[in-house]
């Protein structure tokens, strides 16, 4: 199966404004994938659009988001259901500084439909990093019936290697992704599943 598990939708304010939901699923339909996930900055308001276009396409939805820990590491949160990941993505903004998000600096910030009409757009800065630990965050979604999944952990910026300086013994991660263009230590990745993404934020860069 073909996947791409780790896309930016036009909420994330540091992706293109043309990623929306039918955007991105007819991008990975034309590259033939079978499943994606939309992963937004703790956030998840995009992908009840996502799925919409995802049923019309064929694509397989994996509900998710990226959550920021209050030690700036990316945490990819995968759940089973939209509603799920809309209601996790509610918990994890209402963690965030209570900060406005600067468009002209940061990027615009968009729940769009299918028609990529703008439905709303969010005001909040949704990039920064909650208040909650690595531990707290993989401990609520987990809770929540989901996988947690620390991302890109070999890259410089919010990965978990760099910002922590080591794998963790707990909370324990079977699933982890990694960035196939950077080194890692293999002793690492030693008993893990591997998981390799585009973390992709232009069209042409999903993969």
């Amino acid at each position: 199966m073909l996947v791409d598990l780790h896309i930016h939708s036009c909420l994330s304010p540091c992706a293109d404004e043309d990623m929306t939901p039918a955007n991105i699923c007819g991008m990975a339909h034309i590259k033939g994938l079978q499943a994606i996930a939309v992963t937004d900055h703790n956030s998840a308001l995009n992908l009840p659009y996502v799925k919409e276009a995802a049923d019309y396409f064929g694509l397989i939805l994996l509900p998710g988001l990226e959550i920021t820990t209050r030690e700036e590491v990316h945490l990819l949160g995968y759940f089973r259901t939209v509603e799920a990941a809309v209601d996790a993505g509610e918990f994890f903004s209402s963690h965030l500084p209570d900060m406005p998000n600067m468009p002209d600096f940061f990027g615009t910030q968009y729940v769009r439909d299918t028609d990529d009409v703008i439905r709303f757009t969010e005001d909040r800065m949704l990039i920064g990093a909650t208040d909650l630990s690595l531990e707290e965050c993989t401990a609520e979604v987990r809770r929540r019936g989901g996988i947690a999944v620390p991302a890109h952990i070999n890259r410089g910026s919010n990965g978990l290697l760099v910002n922590l300086g080591l794998m963790p013994d707990e909370p324990h991660y079977g699933l982890v992704e990694v960035s196939p263009q950077l080194p890692i230590n293999e002793k690492i990745l030693a008993g893990r599943a591997v998981l390799h993404s585009s973390d992709a934020h232009q069209l042409g860069k999903i993969q």
